[in-house]
């Protein structure tokens, strides 16, 4: 994805996630994009992510769906506020707590499209849904309860 993803524009000190930190050089690097209320990811797991030969596995799958529900969590609240997600700078939240459902095995070495929609938006806390699609099928479903970043986390 060429746009700006919402992890692009985190503050450094809160930028080394390894699952969604740009800073950090061994992460996954999970990008997420806002557009019409939807956030959006693709990520193509390496050789080393499998369960057993030919399927993804899960604690990755769980990963990505904790970071990009993240991601769409600051980009949902940004929008509820009137700033524009992807522009401004991305506020952090954190995970309160991460539902997941593995609906079928996915499949390794294909490209992972991972779409997020918030199910709440308050001031307190986000709900949000995502779903990750391999080949066109979704094989993970999951919630994501995200809260703005503690004033003393990380510092």
């Amino acid at each position: 994805m060429s746009a700006t993803a919402i992890q692009d524009l985190y503050p450094d000190e809160f930028a080394h996630c390894y699952g969604c930190g740009r800073l950090n050089d061994d992460g996954l690097h999970v990008r997420t994009v806002w557009r019409d209320g939807v956030g959006t990811a693709r990520f193509t797991p390496r050789a080393s992510h499998v369960a057993v030969p030919g399927y993804v596995y899960g604690g990755l799958l769980a990963s990505l769906i904790d970071c990009h529900g993240i991601g769409t969590a600051a980009a949902a609240a940004m929008e509820a506020r009137g700033e524009a997600p992807g522009q401004d700078d991305s506020p952090r939240y954190v995970t309160a707590s991460l539902h997941v459902d593995f609906r079928a095995p996915t499949p390794a070495g294909v490209e992972l499209v991972l779409r997020a929609r918030p199910v709440d938006v308050g001031e307190r806390k986000v709900r949000v849904a995502v779903d990750v699609e391999a080949d066109g099928a979704v094989t993970v479903q999951g919630e994501v309860v995200a809260v703005p970043i503690p004033p003393s986390f990380g510092r």
